[in-house]
C-alpha cells in the first residue's frame, strides 16, 4: 500500500492514480498528513478496503513528505562498513551514533535546494523508516510491527558546518532548509519479499555515486528501533533515517561536492525516487 502527501493532503496512490483519504472516507479520516499516525491501525484498516476506483492522475511535483512534521527524527550514523572504512572511523559495536535532523528540512521528493555559500555540500541516500505504533523497550522480533512503512531519502550534509569547532555540529549541518528530502511516498512493509534487503542508490547527472543494498546495514532496522526505544519512546509519525552506504563526496579523492545546476537522483527500489536540482 502506497500512502503520502499530495499538496498537503493525505492521499492513498494506486496504479490509477490518486484518491483524496478525507473525500473518499466521508471525513472519518482528515486530510493532514501527519495527523494519520495517530489512528495508524484504523487507518490501515479502513484503506485496506477503500474504494480506489475513482483514482484520478496527479502532478509528481505536488507530492510532499510523507511525514512532514515528525515529533522526533533522528539520523543512524556509520552503518554501512563501507561508509564507516571511506569516512576513516571505526566500525561501531554495541550501537551506531545517533544525531537529529531538525524537521525544518523536511522537503517533498521533487525539489531545488539552496546550497549554503561557501560550503561543502554532500549527499547521502538512506532508507527512511516512518513509525506507526508507539515504540517504547519493544525487541528487535517485534520492532517491524511498530513500523507505519519505509520512503526513501536523503541526508544532505554541509560538511564544514558539521564538523567545525571544537565539538562536531551534525544536527545543524544537516538541517537547512530541503536538506531532508523524503518521499515520493510511504510504502508499507507487507509489499516487500523481504524489507530488510532492498537496493537502494543514487546518481549525479547520471553518474551513479552510490549503490547498495539494505541487507548490508550494520545495525538492520529491527536493532535500530530496539535500541533507540530502550532510551526513549518512539511515537507515531516518527522518522529514523537508516544510514548511508559508501560513495559520499566526503570519501572520494579528490573530495567532491554538490554544485549549482547539479541533478540528484535517489531511489530505493520498491518505493521510488527522489529528485534534487541545487542552485
Amino acid at each position: 500500500m502506497r500512502i503520502g502527501n499530495l499538496s498537503g493532503r493525505l492521499t492513498l496512490f494506486s496504479e490509477q492514480g490518486a484518491v483524496d483519504v478525507e473525500k473518499a472516507s466521508g471525513g472519518r479520516f482528515g486530510a493532514d498528513p501527519q495527523g494519520v499516525y495517530q489512528d495508524w491501525t484504523e487507518f490501515l484498516d479502513w484503506a485496506r478496503g477503500a474504494d480506489l476506483s475513482a483514482a484520478q492522475s496527479f502532478d509528481v511535483a505536488a507530492l510532499g513528505a510523507p511525514a512532514p512534521a515528525p515529533a522526533q527524527l533522528f539520523g543512524i550514523g556509520l552503518n554501512y562498513s563501507d561508509h564507516a572504512a571511506e569516512s576513516k572511523l571505526g566500525i561501531p559495536d554495541s550501537f551506531p551514533p545517533v544525531f537529529t535532523k531538525f524537521r525544518s528540512a523536511i522537503s517533498g521528493p521533487i525539489s531545488t535546494v539552496n546550497l549554503p555559500p561557501g560550503g561543502h555540500t554532500d549527499w547521502e541516500v538512506e532508507l527512511v523508516v516512518i513509525i506507526g505504533r508507539r515504540a517504547e523497550k519493544v525487541s528487535a522480533e517485534d520492532a517491524w510491527g511498530h513500523v507505519a512503512g519505509l520512503t526513501v531519502g536523503q541526508d544532505l550534509s554541509e560538511r564544514i558546518r558539521q564538523t567545525a569547532g571544537p565539538a562536531a555540529q551534525f544536527s545543524v549541518g544537516k538541517s537547512f532548509p530541503g536538506f531532508a528530502p523524503m518521499g515520493p511516498w510511504l510504502v508499507t512493509p507487507d509489499e516487500f519479499a523481504d524489507p530488510d534487503d532492498l537496493e537502494l542508490g543514487c546518481a549525479i547527472d547520471g553518474e551513479t555515486v552510490q549503490h547498495a543494498r539494505t541487507s548490508q546495514l550494520i545495525f538492520p532496522v529491527p536493532q535500530v528501533i530496539a535500541g533507540l526505544s530502550a532510551v526513549m519512546p518512539l511515537f507515531p509519525g516518527d522518522v529514523i533515517f537508516t544510514g548511508t552506504p559508501a560513495g559520499v563526496g566526503l570519501g572520494r579523492t579528490p573530495q567532491r561536492w554538490l554544485q549549482p545546476g547539479d541533478e540528484l537522483v535517489s531511489y530505493v527500489t520498491g518505493i521510488g525516487e527522489l529528485r534534487q536540482t541545487f542552485a
